[in-house]
């Protein structure tokens, strides 16, 4: 039976040069497919994979040619995920501050709802 689709491309890609690039590909092709299942409310989980896991490959193995792209692309995960640290401590701050304030619509946003008086 012939290959056809995806794993005919990745057969012609695993004979080509790209060897090394393809290996890695499918290495964290796994990755790849949580993310897009995952979508926008796992993207700033997977940022932290890719920094965690890419940090050597990107700042501390010796230069190679594309190590300024796998560079960049750490580089823009930290910079998302700090971000979205941020902008969740301030949420998270805002929210327990003026919780009480806002009545029935913090009560519609909170998860559990406390008992006593605010």
């Amino acid at each position: 039976m012939p290959f056809t689709g995806k794993r005919m491309l990745v057969i012609s890609l695993l004979q080509s040069h790209f060897r090394p690039q393809i290996y890695l590909f499918l290495r964290i092709s796994p990755w790849f497919a949580f993310g897009v299942k995952g979508g926008f409310a796992f993207l700033p989980f997977l940022w932290l994979v890719n920094v965690v896991w890419f940090f050597k490959e990107a700042f501390v193995k010796p230069a190679y040619t594309e190590q300024p792209q796998i560079k960049t692309y750490v580089k823009r995960s930290a910079l998302g995920l700090l971000l979205w640290v941020a902008v969740l401590t301030t949420w998270i701050s805002i929210f327990q501050h003026f919780r009480a304030q806002w009545g029935e619509v913090a009560d519609y946003l909170s998860f559990t709802i406390p008992l006593g008086m605010p």
